[in-house]
């Protein structure tokens, strides 16, 4: 059963996700690994913001993946990996983060990839995972095409398994937000959510159709402003 959304005009905004990550770990002078990084926006900041620090990306996504090769940044390394095979040793991070990504890992790997994050965080080390919440405007744009309801159960689920098991987990925070998403226009939308490089959807003329007629129903000259609600949990290694 999916959990009825909270609504996103009850959240607090979060103009920056960046900001409430600093609110609750420190940043400056960290070993921060992204699982999923897709483009890195927020990883690219952190480190223009916080001294000291480094961040490897990885992305399983060879298109986007080449596009991060080409803008490299000082201190920013990028890796072609997944979340469930995680290319270093023991202890290399003091931090890691998934944002939006959890989901998009397989369901049954959704276990491993956690222990993974495990595997490679110091003792103490912070996880941060923020993942969408199944529900508001934009969210039923997107299911016309892609109803993303059971892999978001299912990346919940797999943080629940991991704190209830005992083992690697210490419950931190949990914040429930909401974030701002725009779109210029319909080309825009398209490009960025109906053909993703990172995955490959089957999109028909028929249901293209169907969700343009939606999103240009809420579009105005100057695009489309959605607000989507999202929950963030952060757990410590334990010692």
């Amino acid at each position: 059963m999916i959990t009825p959304a909270p609504n996103p005009d009850h959240l607090s905004l979060v103009r920056d996700e960046l900001d409430l990550l600093a609110e609750l770990v420190p940043l400056a002078e960290q070993r921060i690994l992204e699982l999923g990084c897709g483009n890195a926006r927020l990883a690219r900041s952190l480190l223009e913001r916080f001294a000291g620090s480094e961040v490897v990306g990885l992305e399983v996504d060879s298109v986007q993946h080449a596009k991060n090769l080409a803008a490299p940044q000082e201190r920013l390394l990028f890796l072609a990996a997944s979340a469930e095979a995680v290319p270093f040793p023991r202890r290399s991070f003091d931090g890691a983060m998934m944002l939006k990504s959890l989901h998009h890992v397989p369901i049954p790997a959704m276990d491993a990839a956690l222990a993974e994050v495990a595997r490679v965080l110091r003792s103490g080390g912070w996880f941060y995972v923020s993942e969408p919440i199944y529900g508001g405007a934009l969210n039923e744009i997107v299911r016309l095409y892609n109803d993303e309801g059971v892999v978001r159960a299912a990346a919940q689920a797999a943080v629940d398994r991991a704190l209830a098991a005992g083992k690697d987990w210490l419950p931190v925070e949990d914040r429930c937000f909401a974030q701002v998403v725009r779109f210029a226009g319909w080309a825009d939308f398209a490009q960025r959510m109906l053909y993703p490089s990172f995955v490959e959807l089957q999109i028909t003329p028929d249901i293209e159709a169907r969700v343009k007629a939606a999103f240009e129903a809420l579009c105005g000259s100057d695009g489309v402003r959605f607000v989507r609600p999202m929950h963030a949990r952060l757990l410590r290694r334990r010692p």
